[in-house]
């Protein structure tokens, strides 16, 4: 059930045609009723809700897999190890580094995994900085 629910509307015309030729049933004919209706296929031993399905699919958002890193303030004391811990992860030259972290709230870091973006919140956080991941 939970690989179907799942399935692409094109996967799901796939399996629909699959399904008719497998059980003999007419090319014209739909394998889902209007208004909500069930229908029971055999060999299945359940029904088979109009719309529910398609509208679960539908509404089911795609796992978000990249992620923004942005600071939002840090501790004035602690400006200098966030500036030298922002150039770590970016590759920025000192000037463009501070000017970065000076800007805040600012993004840092764009399009990261989800695990870089927590290493980064972690290290930004044990030097004082507030971060966030969008």
């Amino acid at each position: 059930m939970d690989e179907i629910s799942t399935l692409t509307l094109l996967e799901v015309s796939d399996l629909t045609t699959l399904l008719k030729k497998r059980l003999g049933l007419p090319a014209g004919m739909g394998m889902m009723p209007p208004m909500g209706g069930g229908m029971m296929m055999p060999g299945m031993g359940m029904a088979v809700a109009a719309g529910g399905g398609a509208a679960a699919v539908e509404e089911k958002k795609p796992e978000k897999t990249s992620f923004d890193v942005k600071l939002e303030k840090y501790e004035a004391a602690s400006k200098i190890k966030i500036i030298k811990e922002v150039r770590a992860f970016t590759a920025l030259g000192l000037k463009e580094a501070k000017d970065l972290v000076e800007k805040a709230p600012t993004l840092l870091k764009q399009g990261v995994s989800k695990e870089e973006a927590e290493q980064i919140i972690e290290k930004l956080k044990a030097i004082g900085g507030t971060v966030i991941m969008e």
